[in-house]
């Protein structure tokens, strides 16, 4: 029986090789009609995205819907992102080979596979437990083992590890964070969605050089605020 980091990975059933098929047509065509159409063109965003299987990172019963143009939900009040956001952001991040990437909101572990792929190291951080737990099970019985997961306050990073080359936020703060700008490398890159809960967000690149912050708005959105362990909450961070 499979252990990882304390936890039980159990034994998987066998993939069903004519599932496995449909899930991987469905995945090209997500790829093509979702990302790319949309001018998304960054080549190794795309081959991870067209790599990474999203649907083991949801519940059994959304399986089916896991390549549909939308956001789904993943318990906990939490939600698995729209592909093209999570395509998106990855894109504008513009990730490196060498690069170490702090995430906050773990959420399903889907933004944690794909980036992945793309990095050395990933380091990611969700403040709903069980979450946290499934999320660290899921990708380390899918052999993403360059991941790091912990459950703890998002707002605060994971001091221990910086400084990061990059940091992506997958829910929406009022304000940035100091720590997370703090813990970001000078010539580092932050994509985080700012704004209150009800009220207009935007998705904000964050850019640290020697002389300070470049700030540069890309998109507007709609996130589930970040909340830390002082605000606790079931709509916390996630994706």
């Amino acid at each position: 029986m499979a252990m990882f980091g304390g936890i039980d990975l159990g034994s998987a059933p066998p993939p069903d090789p004519a599932a496995e098929a449909g899930f991987a047509s469905a995945r090209g065509r997500m790829v093509r009609d979702q990302i790319l159409a949309r001018g998304v063109t960054n080549d190794r965003v795309l081959k991870a995205m067209a790599t990474v299987p999203r649907h083991e990172f949801m519940p059994a019963s959304q399986r089916q819907l896991a390549y549909e143009d939308g956001p789904l939900p993943i318990g906990h009040g939490q939600t698995i992102s729209q592909p093209y956001i999570v395509a998106f952001m990855t894109a504008v991040l513009d990730p490196r080979p060498h690069d170490r990437v702090l995430e906050i909101g773990t959420g399903s572990g889907y933004q944690a596979a794909v980036l992945s792929d793309l990095v050395q190291e990933v380091y990611t951080v969700e403040i709903v437990a069980p979450l946290a737990h499934q999320a660290q099970a899921d990708l380390a019985r899918l052999g993403y083992l360059n991941v790091n997961v912990r459950v703890g306050d998002g707002s605060l990073g994971w001091p221990e590890a910086a400084p990061f080359d990059a940091v992506i936020v997958t829910c929406a703060p009022e304000q940035v964070p100091p720590a997370l700008v703090d813990q970001l490398k000078v010539g580092g890159r932050m994509i985080i969605p700012v704004g209150p809960e009800h009220g207009a967000q935007e998705l904000v690149l964050l850019r640290k050089t020697p002389r300070g912050l470049e700030r540069q708005e890309v998109l507007p959105v709609r996130f589930v605020p970040m909340v830390g362990t002082t605000r606790r909450s079931p709509r916390s961070a996630g994706e």
